[in-house]
């Protein structure tokens, strides 16, 4: 017995050392080779969790969470943790439920707070979600990720982006049921549509990107137009399961803009699909594209649409709109004009249609 608890100590402690690294696999093979020499351990049953959350296994999280809560009710650290396996299984009700149970025992915990605010958002309780959020920028959570939670529900001054770490976690946490997400549950049109008036274009592209290209969707419906085909994410899993697609010639993982200013490539097409919703502000984007493409290239996109007044809002789904008129200024102040625009629904949100804007620009 002595032997067993020694080794699954060991096991415990480099499983430790390998969740603070972010090996979350490495994390949870050396749990798992713990519980099973000395089971049913609360703090190796929390742990395992947490890795296996890390892991995009919400359900097996949320089981090994509930099996240590078992034996000790009041585990904080536990009750965290399964409030967020709960609430990415779309359990907002349990989650918030034991995200409560969690602050009950530790109001010092300040991403639960963060957790508690998204879900009451969710909810449709967004007084009381603002009301978390300012919890837990009081207790020390991320001000700049909360402030832009905060933003979306309260309007007033907008944040010019949304922060890289939001947008970079999303995504790769999406990655896996992203496509069906997007195609069969939100009905999304965007590729199709930019595609569509480029064939009509009857052009045949040197060098094309995909700017947020995510999973592939576009890449497969482009990759006939182009000689060449590249693409980027901000997201690691998006880039390596675009890859897999084969449809690329060459993928980076990077920010946007900052591929735009520092790329020694050039291009004749450069598409952005749905990219526009989550980084507001344009002029980078703009600036960028201007530099690397040619004239007379294309430079077609999407974005939600936005009465006209300011240049963009950011809206309580955590996306921005844009203005059509912000468009035709950035169109004119970085050297493109407008081919042609039109207007359709983007995707659905909870059955809605989301009014869209599609613009293609041709470079002076």
């Amino acid at each position: 017995m002595s032997d067993n608890f020694e080794q699954a100590r060991q096991f415990f402690v480099q499983g430790l050392a390998h969740y603070q690294a972010g090996r979350f696999e490495e994390a949870e093979r050396d749990f798992a080779a713990s519980l099973a020499l000395l089971p049913g351990r609360p703090s190796t049953l929390t742990n395992l969790g947490a890795a296996r959350l890390k892991l995009g296994k919400f359900q097996e999280a949320a089981d090994l969470l509930e099996e240590a809560l078992a034996q000790e009710p009041d585990n904080a650290e536990a009750l965290g943790h399964r409030a967020t396996a709960l609430a990415e299984l779309g359990q907002q009700e349990q989650a918030l439920a034991c995200v409560e149970r969690a602050l009950a025992v530790n109001p010092g915990l300040a991403p639960a707070w963060t957790l508690r605010g998204s879900l009451l958002k969710d909810l449709g309780r967004p007084d009381e979600a603002a009301a978390a959020y300012e919890q837990a920028i009081a207790r020390g959570a991320d001000p700049e990720l909360n402030r832009y939670y905060l933003a979306a529900l309260r309007g007033g001054e907008v944040p010019q982006a949304p922060p890289r770490q939001y947008v970079e976690s999303l995504f790769d946490g999406y990655a896996d049921g992203f496509e069906e997400h997007l195609v069969e549950v939100l009905n999304y049109r965007a590729p199709k549509v930019l595609v569509d008036e480029l064939r009509r274009m009857q052009r045949r592209f040197d060098c094309a990107l995909d700017l947020g290209c995510g999973t592939g969707l576009c890449g497969v419906l482009l990759r006939p137009l182009a000689r060449s085909l590249h693409g980027v994410d901000l997201s690691g899993n998006m880039v390596e399961r675009a890859a897999a697609r084969g449809v690329y010639d060459a993928l980076a993982q990077a920010d946007v803009a900052q591929y735009l200013a520092d790329t020694q490539q050039s291009y004749d097409l450069v598409l952005a699909a749905d990219v526009f919703i989550y980084l507001g502000a344009l002029e980078a984007v703009f600036a960028g594209v201007a530099r690397v493409m040619r004239p007379g290239g294309v430079f077609c996109f999407s974005v939600e649409a936005c009465d006209e007044g300011p240049d963009f809002a950011l809206r309580p789904s955590l996306r921005y709109a844009h203005s059509s008129g912000y468009i035709r200024k950035l169109a004119e102040q970085y050297g493109f004009e407008i081919g042609a625009t039109a207007g359709h629904s983007i995707r659905e949100d909870q059955g809605i249609p989301i009014p869209g804007l599609f613009a293609w620009l041709i470079r002076r």
